[in-house]
């Protein structure tokens, strides 16, 4: 039953559909008009999260991952560099379009993110499921306010996921949780999104 729920809360809770979110959410936050914020939402997914999503269907299909969000270290490396290109052809992009000034900090703030996490994961495996979790909730308190602190309470569920699903250890868990959000902030700070 305890594996069940882990696996089920990995699954549900996890990178992809957290990105997603925080995407429409900013969209609808920096845009004027409905039809803009579909515009933007769909530019952005269609950039950065639906090819991460392909890369990794194709790649789980084809035995080079154990699956999608269960496979050893090593594994992932060709994920993250090809992640960490798609985030920088994403942000050229979004700058080069003149997107929402907000959208396009968030994804430079995700590219910023995308490779330091590159560089950790051929040392050590952080929690991705916990890093994104955890910007997220950074970016939508920053944005939205306190009003959005309630999304912390998705924060500990996914992480003990992880640990539950012998995924991550307890450190790799909370190193991604308080790295995530500074890398953020830092990226939010430094474009004068935040005082």
């Amino acid at each position: 039953m305890k594996e069940r729920l882990a696996r089920l809360t990995s699954n549900i809770i996890n990178p992809f559909l957290v990105s997603f979110a925080v995407i429409v959410l900013l969209a609808f936050k920096t845009t004027d008009t409905i039809l803009d914020a579909v515009k933007w939402a769909l530019i952005s997914v269609i950039i950065s999260v639906l090819p991460v999503f392909i890369v990794t269907t194709f790649m789980v299909r084809r035995k080079k991952l154990d699956g999608f969000f269960a496979n050893p270290r090593e594994q992932r490396n060709i994920v993250y560099i090809v992640a960490s290109a798609l985030a920088a052809l994403g942000c050229g992009l979004l700058w080069g379009l003149k997107a929402p000034h907000l959208l396009a900090v968030t994804f430079t703030a995700g590219l910023a993110a995308i490779v330091i996490f590159t560089v950790i994961n051929y040392f050590w495996k952080i929690s991705l499921h916990t890093a994104f979790m955890a910007a997220a909730v950074a970016i939508v308190i920053m944005v939205y306010g306190y009003a959005a602190a309630w999304t912390f309470i998705l924060l500990p569920p996914v992480a003990w996921a992880r640990i539950a699903l012998k995924q991550h250890s307890v450190a790799q868990v909370i190193t991604a949780g308080l790295l995530s959000p500074v890398i953020v902030a830092g990226v939010f700070w430094g474009f004068g999104v935040v005082g």
